[in-house]
């Protein structure tokens, strides 16, 4: 796939469905229940960017 296939492949994925949750939409009532789970996943992520991050470290400290 050529790079700037993939930019637009990449852009209707995220347009289309943030359209389609916006408010007076078809799927608006997802959209709180959406938002919830971002907000929790983005906590998780945190967390293990964290610690990854502390592994390298110590793992560097070593070398």
């Amino acid at each position: 796939m050529s790079k700037w296939l993939k930019i637009v492949l990449g852009l209707i994925l995220l347009v289309v469905p943030l359209a389609l949750i916006m408010p007076g939409m078809p799927l608006s009532e997802w959209g709180v229940a959406t938002l919830e789970l971002i907000k929790g996943g983005i906590t998780i992520v945190v967390i293990l960017i964290g610690i990854i991050l502390i592994v390298m470290g110590i793992d560097e400290l070593k070398n």
